[in-house]
């Protein structure tokens, strides 16, 4: 298909694949997992009974949103960053009092406005501006409404855990200058416990968490004229103690040769792709991550097993 890909690829997938292919480890970044296909996996995997981070963040919603609506004040602004929480969003807003309006931030405009019309339905007074924005950039949150109420950031999910310590850092510190002085966050983050938990949770007996990172190399296929041999490749999840994360990788199951995005790749038998980081996190690094971001960290509310915590930063 000669470089057909230049003219309708993202440009940042092109240049990602091309130099994360081209170190040594293997690097890409967790962001292309979700193509269409690839965000319908990851809603199948936070079904299953292995992958504890959705239904145990959800429960402590329920539990404890009346808790997080009176820390975030009447007339709020909820600001989301990653529209994908549709559940915990709605049990927010339903807790909130008078909120005054919504705006989801998310890389990909489609799958934003889908999100915004189901909302719209649900709550006809409730003013929604989505935002398509990288959240890793600079965002500009002027345009929103004011009722005299504070911005509230919502990061849920633990997708804080996919960025390293220095996004982290860069991330919350913008999000502190866009939000304001006065703004809170409610910040979701999974929590350092046994890998004998932690890996299943990243390579479930179903096979489903492997179809969704080795769905990568078939997009990579699609959209950057690549040629990569699916078999040839498989899922593996590794719990890296020194680093206090779960790593995704595709490790190469022979001597091979692959092409993408222009260029040509060489894989040894056994070299892997990292494809994604989740970090676990403990009280003293999460809140020194805060205090380097402009934030404190109020209070946390737990399950009972201590499994994952939502952080309320101010």
């Amino acid at each position: 298909m000669g470089h057909d890909f230049l003219q309708t690829a993202d440009p940042a997938f092109i240049e990602n694949v091309r130099t994360g292919l081209a170190q040594a480890p293997k690097v890409l970044s967790s962001r292309w997992l979700y193509d269409e296909a690839g965000s319908r996996l990851f809603e199948e995997i936070t079904q299953l009974p292995e992958y504890y981070p959705t239904r145990t963040e959800t429960a402590i919603f329920r539990t404890h949103a009346g808790e997080m609506a009176a820390a975030a004040g009447p007339r709020a602004v909820l600001v989301e960053y990653g529209a994908g929480a549709a559940v915990k969003t709605r049990i927010l807003l339903d807790a909130l009092e008078a909120p005054c309006a919504y705006a989801p931030l998310d890389i990909s405009g489609e799958f934003l406005e889908t999100a915004a019309d189901g909302l719209r339905a649900d709550y006809p007074g409730l003013e929604i501006f989505p935002v398509t924005a990288d959240f890793m950039t600079p965002t500009d949150l002027s345009s929103l409404p004011d009722c005299g109420g504070r911005q509230v950031g919502f990061f849920p999910g633990s997708t804080i855990g996919n960025l390293t310590n220095d996004q982290i850092v860069t991330f919350l510190s913008e999000a502190h200058r866009a939000l304001g002085d006065d703004a809170r966050f409610l910040l979701g983050a999974d929590l350092r416990k046994s890998p004998d938990i932690l890996v299943p949770a990243y390579d479930d007996s179903s096979g489903v968490t492997a179809a969704f990172n080795l769905n990568l190399l078939r997009r990579i296929n699609r959209e950057l004229g690549g040629d990569f041999d699916l078999s040839a490749f498989a899922h593996e999840a590794r719990w890296n103690e020194a680093e206090s994360r779960i790593e995704m990788h595709l490790v190469s199951l022979c001597d091979q040769v692959a092409q993408a995005a222009g260029q040509r790749f060489v894989f040894r038998a056994g070299e892997t792709i990292r494809t994604e980081i989740s970090r676990k996190f403990e009280a003293p690094a999460l809140d020194a991550l805060a205090n380097e971001s402009g934030w404190q960290v109020q209070r946390t509310w737990q399950d009972e097993a201590g499994f994952f915590c939502v952080a309320l930063l101010s």
